[in-house]
């Protein structure tokens, strides 16, 4: 039995998957909101009642919004900012009393669709979610690759590539630098988008919406960030050339995405052909979780 849970600021969720990966049972809990001890004394009780529950232990891989430091292993780039400069790895294998592992919540994301999900039998895969920010993660042979730095696939803090007079330098970014991509391509960053123009706060889905009920402002807010994340992921596929692109979070739920985005591809790829699929997830919102189960491959 695999056990994934999936750290985010507002939940914590667990799941636990047989050796097929069918859904053995699955569930979540509100997050303890700034307080790191209670946040592992809630992972411990997930755990411990989902195995007492179903009568055996599984292994144990935990998705978290930031990463683990190589040098230090205290976790960093967190947004859930308790988790920030804390051993959280450490800590719960203390608690559990065995060998756990964490990484990154995109991360987990790509391997989920890798593993068994939209992207399954592809051999390079690049996972990303569009949220509250843009987080990705690179699968190759479906392995999880990482990085010496631990920061493989961060390409939300690269600069938006081609940009022109009107976007630089762009928009602050919470890293301290302009122009991420993230600042771009994220949920804030389309709504945020959409009210200086227009001086109305609306959601990604609702910008769709109006878009599609002959809202101009909307329509061209939508052409521009399709834009945008046609050349996001030009950068990605000159540098990694993957065989599959998998968008995940709220916003990979607009479905001219799939359509428009690759129209605009050819334009900033070097080649003389586009064959990389970019496709919705399979598993929506069960990808993180379930990737932090599949942390643990069969092999292991």
């Amino acid at each position: 039995m695999r056990i994934g849970i999936d750290l985010g600021g507002s939940k914590i969720e667990i799941i636990a998957l047989d050796a097929a990966g069918n859904t053995l049972l699955r569930r979540r809990m509100p997050t303890p909101t700034g307080d790191y001890s209670k946040t592992l004394a809630a992972i411990k009780q997930l755990i411990t009642g989902t195995e007492q529950q179903l009568g055996q232990d599984g292994t144990i891989g935990i998705g978290i919004p930031g990463s683990p430091s190589p040098t230090t292993a205290l976790i960093r780039n967190a947004n859930s900012t308790c988790l920030n400069g804390e051993p959280l790895q450490d800590d719960i294998q203390q608690l559990l009393q065995r060998e756990i592992r964490i990484a990154n919540d995109a991360n987990c994301f790509a391997l989920s669709e890798a593993t068994d999900g939209a992207a399954a039998g592809a051999a390079s895969v690049f996972g990303i979610i569009l949220g509250t920010g843009a987080g990705g993660g690179i699968v190759i042979n479906g392995k999880l690759h990482e990085g010496t730095n631990l920061v493989g696939g961060e390409w939300g803090h690269n600069p938006l590539p081609w940009m022109d007079a009107e976007e630089f330098p762009g928009p602050a970014c919470w890293c301290g630098k302009q122009g991420c991509i993230e600042t771009f391509l994220s949920g804030p960053g389309l709504s945020g988008q959409y009210r200086e123009i227009t001086g109305e706060a609306l959601s990604a889905e609702a910008i769709a919406t109006a878009a599609a009920h002959g809202d101009s402002a909307a329509e061209a807010i939508l052409q521009r960030y399709e834009s945008r994340l046609a050349r996001a992921l030009a950068s990605v596929i000159n540098l990694l050339d993957p065989e599959c692109i998998v968008l995940g979070g709220g916003l990979s739920n607009l479905q001219r995405l799939y359509k428009n985005v690759p129209a605009l591809l050819p334009e900033y790829v070097f080649s003389d052909g586009v064959n990389t699929r970019i496709v919705p997830p399979l598993h929506g919102d069960s990808s993180g979780v379930r990737g932090a189960a599949w942390l643990w491959p069969a092999d292991d």
